[in-house]
């Protein structure tokens, strides 16, 4: 599951979003994550997110550097290679997948792994988009749900990254995550088994997040949440990667957690290997027990 743009939780109040501090407080967490290297918008940091790989294709990356949609495009050809993810891998191990997506362009990934998502959701109005993804966890045995939630981001681009009306939006963000984790907990049996990898796609403030230089920009969070999870620092559950502090580091030597973990943190929570040729999280060496 994925949030929209990442927010400073210090700088919204514990009272008016019960339900994201929670999940940092109960979950293996850090605020301190790190985006992709080269790039801070959204479609290529999801694409990280889903493939575990970083953005540069000539260095093995998954070659996604734009961020509108582009009817017909694939992530293989960006690439120039085949390129798997986690959805494609769930589903290969004959698990269900769903993915609902707050933006047009994410039919990229519908696009580039057709028949791995047995359902995909597009709407672009963040409360219907959650009720359905609601809708479909509470009826649904789904394996893997991958749900955008693009409310902050929205209104960042309207309003402004960090302003009120964007801390208000984290306000309703955190409304609209409630009811997807009441959604699981309606059946005791699913609540005992799902586990929740929360992250965003960049930081922001001002009018955009699109400097990957600026620290911002590049900070986000990152927490897995759920029953046999640790409560506890990302980084202090896990000593071989580095807390950047503010500093942006490369893909060489110890590394931070990145947004880019997700997918092989997702398949490690589900039982299966680390994408093959990924970068990120690639031995599943991130410790969220």
């Amino acid at each position: 599951m994925t949030d929209g743009p990442g927010a400073r939780p210090e700088k919204v109040q514990v009272d008016r979003t019960p339900v994201l501090h929670r999940l940092l407080r109960e979950g293996a967490a850090t605020t301190h994550a790190r985006t992709e290297r080269e790039l801070t918008d959204t479609l290529p940091n999801h694409t990280g997110m889903l493939t575990g790989l970083r953005v540069d294709a000539d260095r093995g990356g998954h070659g996604v550097t734009w961020n509108v949609e582009r009817p017909g495009t694939t992530v293989q050809e960006a690439a120039g290679r085949p390129v798997g993810s986690v959805l494609s891998a769930a589903h290969d191990a004959g698990l269900t997948t769903a993915l609902f997506a707050g933006k047009a362009k994410f039919r990229l990934f519908d696009d580039s792994w057709p028949g791995a998502v047995d359902t995909f959701v597009l709407d672009e109005r963040p409360r219907s988009l959650v009720a359905r993804a609601a809708a479909d966890l509470a009826e649904t045995d789904r394996d893997l749900t991958f749900v955008h939630v693009a409310l902050p981001d929205l209104v960042g681009h309207a309003e402004g990254f960090m302003g009120p009306a964007y801390l208000d939006a984290v306000v309703r963000t955190d409304r609209l995550v409630g009811r997807l984790l009441a959604a699981l907990a309606a059946d005791p049996e699913d609540a005992a088994e799902v586990r929740v990898v929360l992250t965003a796609d960049h930081g922001g403030r001002g009018p955009g997040h699109s400097d990957p230089t600026r620290f911002v920009d590049y900070r986000v969070p990152f927490l897995v949440w759920g029953p046999g999870v640790a409560a506890g620092d990302l980084y202090a559950l896990n000593p071989d990667y580095r807390d950047p502090g503010r500093s942006r580091p490369s893909y060489d030597g110890a590394q931070p957690v990145r947004n880019g973990d997700l997918a092989n943190v997702a398949l490690d929570l589900l039982g299966l290997p680390a994408l093959a040729g990924s970068l990120l999280d690639a031995e599943q060496d991130l410790d969220w027990e």
